[in-house]
């Protein structure tokens, strides 16, 4: 027997409520870890998106925007205003790279180290509130799916 397709429209209307789909439910527990982290912040001047650049450049040494992009999964217009403050802050230099002239090179001052060493423990607390309400087995299962949503080519 065909369904109705007027009839599966409606139902999907009918149905469909926002609060349920899983971008709606991904930005509320993004909100609440980014009030979480701005709560728990050794700098109120620092974002979550900054310490994340931050910690890239620490992790991996000095590295192009397009390098950061890659890194930080952050996209190339929000890096370019990231850099430009933290670079504005005194935590970070940019420079031309020696072999090309045109590639310019971000890199982490000690000021910028400095704050990481602050905000490192700071950080594990921070994630750890915001997972306070799921048991052991249920963190590692978000970790794990939030990983394979985050996938270019999930198989």
């Amino acid at each position: 027997m065909a369904l109705d397709k007027h009839n599966d429209k409606d139902d999907v209307t009918s149905s469909y409520h926002v609060t349920e789909q899983v971008g709606h439910l991904l930005r509320q527990a993004y909100q609440r870890h980014l009030s979480i982290f701005q709560a728990n912040s050794s700098d109120p001047d620092l974002t979550s998106v900054q310490f994340v650049t931050l910690c890239a450049l620490r992790d991996l040494g000095a590295r192009s925007q397009v390098e950061l992009v890659k890194a930080t999964s952050v996209d190339q217009a929000t890096i370019r205003g990231i850099v430009e403050r933290l670079k504005a802050r005194g935590l970070i230099d940019l420079s031309k790279d020696k072999d090309d002239g045109r590639k310019v090179v971000i890199s982490l001052l000690p000021k910028g180290e400095a704050l990481l060493e602050e905000m490192y423990p700071r950080a594990y607390r921070i994630s750890e509130e915001t997972v306070s309400c799921l048991n052991p087995a249920e963190r590692i299962a978000l970790l794990y799916l939030l990983r394979k949503i985050g996938e270019e080519d999930p198989q």
